[in-house]
Order: structure tokens, then C-alpha cells, then sequence
């Protein structure tokens, strides 16, 4: 829709360029190869402003500049973005996965604000603009509106709809919900795709295990009094959601332990180490294999420790999209994963949540080792199959959940907020047919 939007733009001549920040692998891959894909936009160029010859790239002609958030910095500090602007190289911004601006308070958002001005238009993507409820749309709409929607200050907006729950968490106000979606509704345009494809229905089921009765004491020890011992070795918690981290962490099988300096009794800094705890969910995931009999399978998984344990207990050679992988080789592993020659495919969700394709071998299947709380990585995972092109009728989302810990609370929270994100962008809708 949006190299759409360019094109009519151009051939209308109210077009010079555009500067496209998306996600490192997004930047590298989708937008090029959308781009040449399709046969009406083969005429745009694109350059991506990645690698050795950015700076050589930057000062080139073209009709789309692409970089990663993370090169922002770069562009803007280094006068490259006022070059392009001053030439009259750019006039509109696109911010892809525009959530990724959700919070003001970032460097990234604090350094493009002062620029926004100088484009004539700015366009955001997002599948997931409040995934974590409506506090995440100031640092968005101000994207595109500079604070005319919403104000101007994340302080003054808080203060207008929200009230605090405590230190950390705040709530609408009564009728702050209506109010906010009739102020926003002229800038967003929802395509839903389930208006619109024909997209597999998401099934979710819950296996749940149970933790044997050692790893549960340790459990509830954390829980309790944010200190354990496993082997002799301590497991400690300075604040409650840290005890929260630990007990994820040990519902899923291992934890990662302190080393203290037993003279001083301080806690030692130095590569961090981890403790197993049990094997459940290993034993229901590969019960879960054992099950599918050959079939594909995509699991979700959190910690580096639950990378380690899991390839040491799936076959050897089992691949992973996560931390270390370079763009080249998920590349390589998404052909595979689309030609159907993985069977099992285990992924970080902050490194596959966003530009990877994987529907292209129909697969049906999703497990969820451990889950996040950010509902825009949960969702964003469970796309990476239902998605247009997957041909399967049925998407199956396992999510393995042990017992009696904050699992469960993590599948309530996630439920809570996808209703929070599905009210907002169905009023959205709503309000845009009046």
C-alpha cells in the first residue's frame, strides 16, 4: 500500500523521496525485494543505508532510503538527513513497525522529533498499535500529528485519560477510550485481514505440566522470599519483578544463578550461568514432536538457557533464528523453512517477530516454550504463519504452561491485551464508516 501510495505520489510530481526506518532485517530484505517483486514499482529505486557503503549510498539519488532504527543515530547525527532533506531528496518519512516509537522517552524518537516537521508527510505501519493498552499511542500519533491528536506531552496525555494503578501501571479514565479513538480516527486506516483474505483460523491449545516437587519448592521460595538455593548454588531477587523474572525462568526448567564472593559475601559479576531445575517442558514439547509425526513445527523460546537445553534435547542440527544469527543466515533459513526441508524451526520472538515470511510451506503449527509479556511480540510470532499465502486451514498455537506459576498469569495478561488492542482498532473502523 504504501510503495502504492508512492507511485501515485510520483506520477503526480508531489514526490521526491522517501526515507523508510524499519527493523535491521525488514530494511535489508522486505523492502527491496517487495519492491522488485512486483512488476508496477520495478521503477522506484531503493538503496539500503546498512554497511560499509551507507555513507556512500546516502548521497546517492533515489526514490526510497531504507535504514534500521538502530542507524538513526548515525544518519542524523552525521548531517546525513539534512543533506537529504536541504537537496530536496526526501519529503516523506515512513516509519515501519511504528510501535517500535511508542515510548517518547527513547533516543531514537528524541532524535528524529525535531525533524518531523520537515516532512511533508509521514506514514506509520503497525499491526500492534497498542499492544500493551492505549498508553502506547502518544509516542505513534505524534509520529504522524506532532501532538495535534493526542497533545504534545506523554505527561499532559497521561494525566487528560489515564489514572494510576501504582508506581508503574495506569488505567483509562471512565470514557477516556471514546474520546481517544474520535481523536485519532482521521489518521488510521485499518486493513484488517480478516476483511479482506482469507486467512487460517488460530486455534489455541494449552498443555499444561506440572513441576516436580523439588523445582516447585525452589518456585515458591522465589516467590516468597526472593531467595533460593539450587545445588549449593544461590538464585537471588532484589526486587519482586525480578523473583517474577526468576520464577519464569524456573517454570520454564533452568535458572540463571549468582556467584557470590564467599569472603565478602557480594555478588560477583562475570558471565552469566544457569542452573537446570527439570525437564517438563522439554518432555511435553517433544511429546508435542513425537505427536505431529514429521509436520513442521515453529516454537517460541525466551532465555539463552532455553536455547542450550532445547538443541542439546532436539535432534542435532536443529536450527534457530535468535541472538548471533546473522541477517544472511535467517535468510538462508527462511528459503529452507519454506521449501519444507525443517522440520523444526526454533526462533527468539525479537528476532523473527517482524519482516521474516514463513507461510510458505503451509506449516500449522506453533509452541510456545516460554511466553513474553509484550503482546505485540506474541502476536507478531503467531503471524510469522498466519499470514496471507499459507494455504493450511487451521493454525495450531501450543503454548506449554506449567502449573501453578506465573504462566498462567502471562496467558490471562495476553489475553487482556489482545481485547484492549481488538477494541481499539475495531472502533477505529467503526468510527471510519460513519
Amino acid at each position: 500500500i504504501t510503495l502504492g501510495a508512492i507511485s501515485v505520489l510520483k506520477k503526480e510530481g508531489l514526490f521526491k523521496g522517501a526515507l523508510i526506518v524499519a527493523p535491521l532485517r525488514v530494511a535489508n530484505s522486505v523492502w527491496p525485494g517487495e519492491v522488485s517483486k512486483w512488476k508496477e514499482f520495478n521503477d522506484l529505486k531503493v538503496v539500503v543505508l546498512h554497511g560499509k557503503e551507507k555513507r556512500e549510498r546516502a548521497k546517492e539519488d533515489a526514490d526510497i532510503y531504507v535504514i534500521n532504527f538502530e542507524g538513526l543515530p548515525w544518519l542524523i547525527e552525521e548531517g546525513y538527513l539534512e543533506d537529504m532533506l536541504e537537496e530536496g531528496r526526501v519529503n516523506m518519512l515512513v516509519v515501519d513497525e511504528l510501535s517500535k516509537m511508542k515510548h517518547p522517552k527513547t533516543k531514537r524518537f528524541k532524535l528524529l522529533k525535531p525533524w518531523l516537521k520537515k516532512f511533508e508527510r509521514r506514514i506509520g505501519l503497525t499491526g500492534s498499535p497498542a499492544a500493551n493498552g492505549l498508553m502506547d499511542l502518544f509516542g505513534q500519533i505524534y509520529i504522524l500529528d506532532r501532538g495535534a491528536a493526542l497533545g504534545e506531552y506523554i505527561t499532559h496525555y497521561r494525566a487528560n485519560y489515564f489514572i494510576p494503578v501504582n508506581d508503574f501501571t495506569w488505567k483509562p479514565r471512565k470514557g477516556a477510550e471514546k474520546i481517544i479513538y474520535e481523536r485519532i480516527k482521521d489518521l488510521v486506516l485499518r486493513m484488517d485481514a480478516e476483511d479482506y483474505l482469507e486467512l487460517p483460523a488460530q486455534v489455541d491449545n494449552i498443555i499444561p505440566v506440572e513441576l516436580p516437587p523439588k523445582a516447585a519448592k525452589i518456585y515458591k521460595q522465589l516467590e516468597e522470599e526472593l531467595l533460593a538455593e539450587i545445588e549449593g548454588k544461590t538464585v537471588s531477587a532484589t526486587t519482586v519483578a525480578t523473583a517474577v523474572g526468576k520464577c519464569k525462568q524456573v517454570a520454564n526448567g533452568a535458572v540463571y544463578i549468582d556467584r557470590i564472593d564467599e569472603v565478602t559475601g557480594e555478588r560477583l559479576s562475570s558471565k552469566k550461568r544457569w542452573e537446570k531445575v527439570h525437564d517438563e517442558k522439554i518432555d511435553a514439547l517433544l511429546d508435542l514432536i513425537d505427536e505431529m509425526q514429521g509436520q513442521q513445527l515453529l516454537v517460541a523460546y525466551e532465555y539463552q538457557h532455553d536455547l542450550e537445553r532445547l538443541l542439546k534435547a532436539l535432534p542435532k542440527g536443529t536450527p534457530y533464528i535468535g541472538g548471533g544469527v546473522s541477517a544472511k543466515e535467517a535468510m538462508r533459513l527462511e528459503r529452507e523453512w519454506n521449501a519444507g526441508r525443517i522440520p523444526i524451526l526454533l526462533g527468539h520472538p525479537q528476532s523473527i517477530g517482524h519482516g521474516m515470511n514463513l507461510q510458505g510451506s503451509s506449516a500449522s503449527a506453533i509452541c510456545w516454550f516460554s511466553l513474553p509479556w509484550d503482546y505485540e511480540l506474541y502476536d507478531q510470532f503467531n503471524r510469522r504463519l498466519r499470514r496471507q499465502g499459507n494455504d493450511t486451514e487451521r493454525i495450531f498455537v501450543h503454548h506449554i504452561l506449567a502449573k501453578d506459576t506465573v504462566d498462567f498469569a502471562i496467558f490471562a495478561a495476553l489475553r487482556s491485551k489482545q481485547r484492549t488492542q481488538d477494541a481499539l482498532l475495531d472502533a477505529l473502523k467503526a468510527l471510519r464508516r460513519r
